[in-house]
């Protein structure tokens, strides 16, 4: 079954909004240029930004030429889009690390191949205001757009009552300009994003239309939530980032394969590369036997590998099977090579003990509810061990009295600690 982009898109539900004409202007066969924006306000991209990627993706993938304009000029002022207070300022070196680092998330999910007459591309907004000072902006700019405009955006509209600054309230006026210039200079006919950027878009829609007679057009798609509706975690704990020093591969790992069965067959089809009928096919398998979670562990599988290659897939495999794999003995646990602890400390609970406590040995009861939270009390320490529930480095603990010494701890360091048949703990030797 061969779909246009925007039937694509609407199979993958990746269209919320789209603009009067664009559908037209794809029917018509012509090959386009589009864009999406990312502000580097963080070291790595999130699955919320991989959303918007796969718009480019399958936009490169149906012949047409995608953007990534970088938001070297606008990371510095802040979107205020689907944000209840000032956004704090970055300063510029940060700035520029976080967009280094970004680049190469980008480079594993589109195709730049220059022999490509639509290869991806790469735009840093900065260069579009490096020169340009604000006087200018203010009049070849500023004067195409009134504050009532402005004012009726929804971003804008929510924080009247707690405040916005001037230099958030200005920042539509900034991506509508990213807009207009893209639009002159590169041929760029659509802006995309997710569905918080409607009203931005809208700006650069009216700013073409005012400084050139031409016209521009967007389309955005739903924002990456839940299937409950809610949104995923915005620390740094509750993200799931894109780079691996974030989230490591085994995390990134993790989280897909223990999604829930309301939420995978959505994220199965915004996210993969798969056919039509092979998703299809594999959504069947999914119902008649959502036990054997087929779909989580394609998605795992697939995405690990897109974003973390080979070696990140290989280093998720052997991070689960450390974890999960209860039959492997103290002799296998302490031959376990040493990546595999550290990452595995990332993905579960785990406490740091000084190395000088442990220098003539500690009572592990003390270990457990005295400096690493495991038990609450020795209480329930003992019943623990009374239910044959306990094991320390593979080991079953049947002595109350167990003493641990820095010789205990894989390569120095390491102390795994199991309850019943879910919880997990590492302790640390600091």
């Amino acid at each position: 079954m061969v779909m246009t982009l925007l039937e694509e898109l609407k199979w993958r539900g990746l269209v919320q909004e789209i603009s009067p004409g664009l559908e037209e202007l794809l029917e018509t066969g012509e090959k386009l240029t589009g864009y999406v924006g990312y502000d580097p306000t963080a070291p790595s991209l999130t699955i919320g930004n991989l959303v918007t990627v796969m718009l480019l993706r399958v936009f490169q993938d149906h012949g047409h030429k995608p953007i990534v304009l970088m938001g070297g000029a606008t990371g510095r002022i802040g979107d205020p889009s689907g944000k209840s207070e000032e956004r704090k300022l970055l300063d510029l070196e940060t700035l520029g690390n976080n967009l280094e680092a970004q680049k190469s998330t980008f480079l594993k999910l589109l195709d730049f191949d220059p022999s490509r007459p639509n290869a991806a591309e790469i735009f840093d907004n900065y260069e579009i205001y490096r020169d340009m000072n604000v006087l200018a902006f203010l009049r070849d700019v500023g004067k195409h757009i009134t504050v009532n405009y402005m004012s009726a955006k929804e971003s804008v509209k929510t924080r009247m009552e707690t405040g916005i600054s001037f230099t958030e309230f200005s920042y539509q006026l900034l991506q509508g300009y990213d807009f207009a210039w893209l639009y002159r200079h590169k041929n760029v006919r659509v802006q995309m994003g997710g569905s918080d950027q409607w009203g931005n878009i809208l700006t650069g829609k009216e700013l073409i239309g005012r400084m050139t007679d031409g016209q521009g057009h967007g389309l955005t798609c739903p924002l990456l939530t839940k299937a409950d509706g809610s949104k995923f975690g915005k620390s740094e704990k509750g993200n799931i980032w894109l780079d691996g020093s974030m989230t490591s591969p085994y995390e990134f790992y993790q989280f897909w394969l223990n999604a829930a069965d309301d939420d995978v067959v959505r994220f199965n089809r915004i996210f993969t590369l798969r056919t039509v009928a092979e998703v299809e096919a594999m959504e069947a398998e999914h119902r008649s036997n959502p036990g054997a979670r087929v779909l989580q562990k394609a998605l795992a599988e697939e995405l690990t590998l897109r974003l973390h290659g080979p070696e990140g897939l290989q280093l998720a495999h052997d991070v689960t099977a450390f974890l999960f794999n209860r039959q492997m003995g103290r002799e296998t646990l302490f031959s376990t090579p040493l990546p595999i602890f550290e990452t595995a400390a990332k993905g579960i609970d785990d406490f740091v003990v000084s190395a000088a406590d442990l220098a003539e040995g500690m009572p592990l009861g003390a270990l457990l509810t005295e400096r690493a939270a495991v038990f609450a009390s020795k209480r329930e320490y003992r019943q623990a061990i009374k239910e044959n529930a306990l094991s320390v480095n593979r080991q079953k603990v049947t002595d109350e009295e167990t003493v641990v010494s820095a010789g205990d701890f894989v390569h120095g360091k390491y102390l795994l600690v199991e309850y019943g048949k879910k919880k997990q703990y590492l302790i640390l030797l600091g």
